[in-house]
């Protein structure tokens, strides 16, 4: 097993493009780290680096104490499972996962026995002397798997291998996935695009935007606390509501006003939520009544709750229900708010219809400040 370590590394083509800049961090030995970001981002890109199927422009790779850059994939002691499966279509299952074996000289018996107990951890001892044709895609995915298993490599890599499967399976996958990582105990290094794929199998998550590294950090802290609205918004889902606001103080207490803006004809309607004490903090004095910010608010955080409302001193908005969407135990009510569309998760009990008006109450807790210009998190979280 090994810790991975990548420190200050870039991928250049020629043509001035450059897909990944200077993306460093400190892998620890059995680690589950995703890598996860919209199409373009630099994931797999930095992923074929480890591997060694793209080479390093610039920086340097170590896999345990050993630097990589020049060292052959065949020899940096990985295993990489990719998003096609990449089986041969002439061979069995079992002659699929001993291919690499054979390659390297392993004893015949050896390799029944690797590929035996691969199989035995994956289900697919009965399916060892069928061909790909006669698997399904699940089936093909978890002989994949095996056939990186029984090289017991110090770090699997696996690059989008749950996206051609249905949601069903993929969600089943999913748990086989983290239960294979904590069986095996091997250090796994996993890109997506799917963040609900990231939130429930990552030990740490790094989200990329245009080949740099925006945030890594554990699930929950990306979710409560994302550095830049970026992160807020393509983690979590439905993504997080954005509002543009201003930042205003009354009575020594900072309150973030939105709504619709004043005109010739008519003042605005405008909305208040008062900043918790606990978020406040130096650099929110500079935009008082200076700058147009980004006001952030998930929508679980906006409750159309009776008794909430009821308590509610500051954040009670007023919303225009345009369309619902059952979700079993929860309801997404997408609403216009003064003009901005909105999402709220509510209960399952909820009796809000299309057209109508409706009132919300929005958590002061869970807000988020984002700088317009630099994107960056204002406030304390």
């Amino acid at each position: 097993m090994a810790s991975l370590s990548a420190k200050g590394i870039y991928k250049k083509y020629p043509g001035g493009v450059t897909a990944v800049t200077d993306f460093t961090m400190n892998i620890k030995d059995k680690e589950f780290i995703i890598l996860v970001g919209p199409s373009g981002c630099g994931k797999s890109t930095t992923l074929r680096m480890i591997a060694g199927l793209e080479e390093i422009s610039e920086g340097e790779l170590y896999i345990g104490d050993r630097l990589v850059n020049d060292v052959a994939p065949k020899d940096r002691d990985i295993a990489m499972v990719f998003q096609n499966y990449a089986l041969y279509p002439h061979m069995t299952v079992f002659e699929n996962m001993a291919f690499g074996l054979k390659l390297r000289k392993v004893p015949k018996d050896e390799i029944q026995k690797l590929v035996e107990e691969a199989a035995r951890i994956l289900d697919i001892t009965h399916l060892l002397e069928r061909k790909p044709k006669a698997l399904s895609g699940g089936q093909r995915q978890r002989v994949a798997l095996g056939r990186a298993i029984v090289r017991d490599p110090q770090v699997f890599l696996l690059d989008e291998p749950l996206s051609n499967l249905d949601a069903k399976l993929r969600a089943q996958m999913r748990t086989e996935l983290a239960k294979l990582h904590k069986r095996l105990g091997t250090t796994f290094i996993y890109v997506t695009h799917d963040q609900i794929e990231a939130m429930t199998m990552g030990d740490r998550i790094v989200v990329m935007k245009d080949g740099y590294v925006q945030q890594i950090d554990s699930p929950i802290n990306l979710y409560t606390s994302p550095k830049n609205k970026f992160v807020a918004g393509f983690i979590g889902s439905p993504q997080m509501n954005f509002i543009s606001a201003r930042v205003i103080k009354n009575g020594g207490k900072y309150l973030v006003e939105f709504g619709s803006p004043d005109t010739k004809q008519a003042k605005g309607r405008k909305f208040y939520v008062e900043i918790p004490d606990n978020k406040v903090n130096d650099k929110l004095e500079r935009y008082v009544d200076h700058k147009d910010v980004s006001f952030g608010i998930r929508p679980e955080h906006m409750y159309n709750d009776e008794e909430y409302i009821s308590k509610a001193t500051t954040g009670v908005v007023e919303a225009g229900v345009e369309v619902t969407e059952m979700m079993g135990a929860e309801i997404y009510l997408y609403l216009t708010c003064e003009g901005t569309p909105i999402i709220s998760r509510v209960s399952s009990t909820s009796t809000a219809r299309p057209g109508d008006t409706i009132k919300l109450a929005i958590d002061p807790q869970h807000i988020h400040l984002f700088d317009n210009d630099t994107e960056e998190s204002i406030l304390l979280n």
